[in-house]
């Protein structure tokens, strides 16, 4: 065979020290060294006797070891000049049939007094789908119950919930009640509860129960960077190769009901008591973190990481920089290496300026 040809799925990301192929069909990522990847062309191909050529015997030998592994990892495959011609890369546009996908509202009380079904229709009117509820007081039963049956028959496809974890519902079984009769909750998140676990509540469910030792208690919990919240698909791959993955199509509401990109950060674009969602979405700037891609971030850009990662424009380590490497990564894509970002010398600055 002459080429080594990666599947459409299996994307080659370039970073500083070494590149990553994302499989965005199963959700993997397979970390490859950088020598390896530069020996691609433009198409996912590798040319076999080009190999041989460029590369010395002793490093040509491995190297043809490590495509091996690739083929029997199911990433690439190996064909002739004719074959490669028959596998087109995937398509990479990025299309969302919607003015807003994801709607964020946080409560620092446990109530939401605006959620109404005349609230219901502006979302229904930006054909928002994703919405999450942050609830950093307990919600009384009644007033989420309430919430839940507004969006049963609304546009809406998904909802995350996120509530304090409360003895009383739990004896009561009220988390599982919810999950298994409102079936648009993809995931209730309880926070402060005595144990990290995850329970699927019935045979019912469409959702799942996370309980965690976590304090989610404020909105400044967001945007910390880890590998556990890489999102590895098409939608989220395509989508940083034209946007921003962070706040693109996105509003919010944050506890004092100020419509915003991101209820971390602090440009206000009316309130949600005197100024509609379509009218705040339409106001100069309101847009502008929308199209800023990890390939004008600082440092991003040279991740091999960055078309899977949730990125944070809220955050940042030059708070004057909207394109500045967000705070609360510590991943050092020059490196290769991962550590504790709150405790990065370079990175106190930015800490007291936030908190």
């Amino acid at each position: 065979m002459d080429y080594l040809l990666l599947y459409s799925n299996c994307v080659l990301v370039k970073g500083a020290n070494r590149a990553t192929i994302c499989d965005l069909q199963k959700g993997d990522i397979y970390p490859v060294p950088k020598l390896l990847a530069d020996l691609f062309q433009e198409d996912r191909a590798l040319d076999l006797a080009l190999l041989k050529e460029q590369v010395q015997d002793e490093t040509a030998s491995w190297l043809l070891q490590l495509i091996d592994t690739l083929v029997a990892s199911q990433l690439a495959f190996y064909c002739n000049r004719q074959e490669r011609k028959r596998f087109p890369a995937l398509h990479t546009e990025w299309l969302f049939p919607a003015h807003v996908s994801h709607c964020i509202l946080d409560s620092a009380t446990g109530r939401l007094d605006y959620f109404t079904e005349s609230f219901i229709a502006q979302l229904g009117k930006l054909c928002c789908n994703f919405l999450q509820l942050r609830f950093f007081g307990t919600p009384a039963i009644t007033h989420l119950e309430h919430i839940l049956r507004l969006i049963k028959d609304a546009q809406i496809k998904s909802v995350e919930i996120l509530v304090p974890w409360n003895a009383a519902y739990e004896n009561a079984h009220t988390y599982a009640k919810w999950i298994n009769e409102y079936k648009k909750i993809s995931s209730l998140i309880c926070w402060g509860a005595p144990s990290t676990h995850v329970v699927i509540p019935g045979v019912e469910a469409m959702g799942y129960l996370l309980y965690t030792g976590e304090q989610i208690n404020t909105a400044t919990h967001c945007g910390i960077i880890n590998q556990g919240l890489f999102s590895t698909n098409i939608t989220t791959y395509t989508e940083s190769l034209h946007f921003n993955s962070c706040l693109n199509r996105k509003i919010s509401i944050d506890v004092q009901g100020n419509i915003k990109n991101c209820p971390s950060m602090t440009d206000s674009f009316g309130h949600i008591t005197d100024t509609s969602l379509s009218e705040a979405l339409n106001k100069p700037g309101f847009k502008r973190y929308w199209h800023i891609t990890k390939d004008q971030i600082a440092v991003c850009k040279d991740c091999e990481f960055r078309h899977v990662c949730t990125d944070c424009r809220a955050y940042l380590e030059d708070p004057e920089d909207a394109c500045s490497k967000p705070l609360k990564c510590g991943y050092d894509p020059y490196t290769g290496e991962w550590e504790e970002w709150s405790q990065h010398p370079m990175k106190q600055k930015a800490i007291a300026y936030y908190f």
